[in-house]
């Protein structure tokens, strides 16, 4: 009996209505696994390849031929949006099926989640927040809907392994198999996977399940891309440098022009300033403002309406975006991608590039460059331009090796570990030290943490009052530790700076981190608004909307983690004479000019370079953690060093009044000898950055920061690598 005909039979009828040719290969290898075993399931494949029809059809199915009792499929998502745009996708699924479907998240109906508690059954769609906020707060709900819970489904799975957001899904989803004495199957949906078996362990977390995940040939798919460099000048009123700038919006302008679109930045007042720039153009020239943002600090209702205009408009439309729109909400046929910039990774890349290219059509993205030409720099690794070297050695990696960034997983969560003991004990009340330690510590994510330093951080959340000890020898909720869990900021394990809501009317525009003056211009959502009133204590704006231009910043850390494929590519491009035929003209000549800068400085051929008289550089082309390791290793051996990095990525660390000779040898110790990380001399505040890091002991934040950031066998590992290359090189020479 073929695939089509195992479907449940409203489900055959909604893929005869919607004119299915047939089922895809992806959704034909999923019916396989849930329809024929109880393991659970990744699937892997790219944006709009029917992930989602795959994992539902089957489970429908299922759910079909035997009812729950209770929910039957726990749909999890990271964004609000992604939810909303699914629940329209499954409406029509089961409009004849009679399994309801209801959203849960804090812009959902109250009424819709009363009704699903009465009679739980269908489809729930949520986040973390809202589970974490239910399972501390509704424990005895909660256990009403999940008791019969059959499939969970987690979407976007590669977002939620790489965030905190994602230690804390599975701490909730093993907290539900406890109160319900059920193992429900899981199932997994990701667009950019570089290591199934990563995400396999990920999602099997708790559930002594194995993970099955079809592989597929998948649509071939050709590719357009362009990258194109543009020298402009900043803050200048000179006739020549506006004209400079005017050219990269122009070329932003007609990238755009006539397409529907997403124009992807890296930063929040980037997208800004370039969508009120091409508004501008389009003022001027005449054409449609087919122009809208959507980014984290817009309105819910704005972002909404951005993503119905992509969506249904079947004319040219174009959104400037920053990762808000990388995720999978169906935003129709886009034509094209353009990124300023350079992609943080090479998912992002990869992920942003999937959302074009459906049906037949290329998968297109044109980048754009945009370099200061006012600036004159006598060091000469600040003359080379890092962060275009790092775009082509990410199209590159994918284009060679279809390489994607391995997704690295904190073996000492420590924070995630407080968050979740202080939740369990909001629904627990008082628990013996001994009862908390044998709960909290058979969390699959908390493996490899001891019980000795379990207490540790007992014994400092009593004292700085988050917990306390009573007369019985138990623990509960500390008067400040009340304080902490009663904010409704408490059910989200990632951090959110102070922000000002911006009014205009009775209409909610977005949010600033900053109490604009009255009289001062600021850009959000594409506009330029002008401040009229402040409310500091309700944390209000009032606005105006003006013409003109104007610019906004939003505080960010910047930093991210570059891995050493990338920056060994880099070293590779520098060293190579080869062309890339998606570069442009001036595109060609900057990246000629840098690979002669970085040969005459020799830093293709030697590790260890002069910058002055008493000043040496190593360039080591490391990703940050081995980076950051060959600090403290250098300093391990008595060499003080200082790390320069450009725009987060990892260029060389400055070695002062030594020499040369001096400086190679304990590179080669470094290499060769025994590291023991525990001698190294770290600052007080050393940490992973963490929402959580004022209730963690010094102690177990320092030990933290070693596991789970430093890498002395990689550094080992490639510094050995460079070597063989060097000797290879030397051969060849010879």
């Amino acid at each position: 009996m073929d695939t089509f005909r195992k479907l449940a039979p409203f489900i055959q009828d909604y893929i005869y209505r919607e004119r299915w040719d047939n089922l895809r290969e992806i959704q034909v290898g999923a019916c396989d696994v849930i329809l024929n075993t109880e393991d659970n399931l990744l699937l892997s494949s790219g944006t709009a390849s029917g992930k989602t029809e795959a994992a539902f059809l089957p489970v429908l199915t299922k759910l079909y031929e035997v009812p729950s009792k209770s929910l039957g499929v726990l749909y999890i998502s990271p964004l609000k949006a992604l939810i909303n745009d699914q629940f329209n996708r499954l409406e029509g699924l089961l409009e004849e099926s009679h399994i309801p479907v209801t959203k849960w998240h804090g812009d959902a109906s109250k009424a819709e989640k009363n009704k699903l508690l009465k009679n739980p059954q269908g489809v729930m769609q949520t986040t973390p927040e809202s589970l974490e906020a239910m399972l501390m707060h509704r424990k005895a709900e909660a256990i009403k809907l999940f008791s019969d819970l059959k499939y969970i489904i987690i979407d976007e799975v590669h977002y939620f392994m790489s965030e905190d957001r994602g230690a804390q899904l599975i701490c909730i989803l093993e907290r539900i198999q406890k109160i319900t004495n059920n193992i429900p199957i899981r199932i997994g949906l990701s667009a950019t996977l570089g290591d199934y078996t990563l995400a396999e362990n990920w999602l099997n977390s708790g559930t002594n399940r194995k993970c099955q995940t079809p592989t597929f040939s998948g649509e071939k798919r050709s590719l357009r891309l362009s990258l194109q460099h543009f020298f402009v000048t900043y803050n200048s009123d000179k006739k020549d440098d506006r004209v400079l700038m005017k050219r990269y919006y122009e070329y932003l302008y007609a990238s755009t022009f006539g397409k529907k679109c997403i124009l992807f930045s890296n930063s929040k007042a980037e997208v800004e300033e370039s969508i009120a720039n091409i508004k501008k153009i389009a003022v001027k020239n005449k054409t449609d403002n087919v122009y809208l943002v959507h980014h984290g600090n817009i309105s819910a209702s704005f972002r909404e309406y951005a993503e119905e205009k992509m969506k249904k408009s079947g004319k040219p439309m174009v959104t400037g975006a920053t990762l808000t729109l990388e995720l999978g909400i169906d935003l129709g046929e886009l034509e094209r991608i353009v990124q300023t910039g350079c992609p943080l990774s090479v998912s992002s890349f990869v992920q942003r590039l999937g959302r074009t290219g459906r049906r037949g059509n290329p998968s297109e993205m044109w980048f754009v460059f945009r370099e200061d030409t006012g600036k004159v720099y006598e060091e000469f690794y600040k003359a080379i331009n890092w962060s275009f070297l790092m775009c082509i050695a990410i199209i590159q990696l994918y284009l060679e090796e279809k390489w994607i960034e391995p997704i690295t997983l904190n073996k000492l969560p420590y924070g995630i570990l407080y968050h979740q003991t202080m939740s369990f004990m909001v629904s627990a009340g008082e628990v013996s030290p001994a009862l908390l330690a044998q709960n909290m510590l058979s969390f699959s994510l908390f493996k490899n943490i001891s019980q000795d330093d379990f207490k540790k951080m007992i014994r400092f959340l009593i004292k700085i009052e988050q917990l306390e000890l009573t007369e019985n020898r138990g623990l509960l909720i500390g008067a400040k530790g009340e304080n902490e869990v009663n904010h409704f900021e408490f059910f989200t394990v990632f951090e959110t700076p102070k922000e000002y809501s911006v009014k205009f009317r009775s209409e909610e525009i977005g949010t600033v981190q900053e109490a604009f003056p009255v009289g001062e211009r600021f850009a959000l959502a594409g506009r330029t608004w002008e401040t009229q009133d402040i409310d500091k204590d309700a944390g209000i704006i009032y606005v105006k909307e003006i013409k003109g231009l104007s610019t906004n910043s939003w505080i960010s850390d910047g930093k991210y983690t570059v891995y050493s494929k990338i920056t060994q590519k880099i070293k590779e491009i520098l060293k190579s004479d080869s062309s890339y035929k998606y570069l442009g003209e001036s595109a060609e000549k900057r990246l000629a000019e840098i690979r002669r800068i970085a040969a005459d400085a020799n830093i293709i051929n030697e590790t260890v370079v002069k910058i002055n008289d008493n000043t040496y550089a190593i360039f080591p082309f490391l990703g940050t953690r081995e980076f950051v390791t060959l600090f403290y290793a250098l300093d391990y051996f008595g060499l003080n060093g200082q790390l320069h990095y450009d725009k987060g990525i990892p260029v060389c660390v400055f070695i002062k009044d030594h020499s040369k000779e001096e400086i190679e040898q304990i590179l080669q110790k470094i290499k060769t000898e025994p590291l023991d990380v525990t001698h190294f001399k770290f600052p007080n505040e050393v940490q992973i950055k963490g929402k959580f890091n004022e209730f963690i002991p010094a102690e177990l934040l320092k030990k933290q920061y070693i596991e789970d950031f430093l890498d002395v066998d990689g550094l080992k590992k490639s510094l050995a690598v460079e070597n063989v290359k060097k000797a290879s090189c030397d051969c060849h020479d010879v």
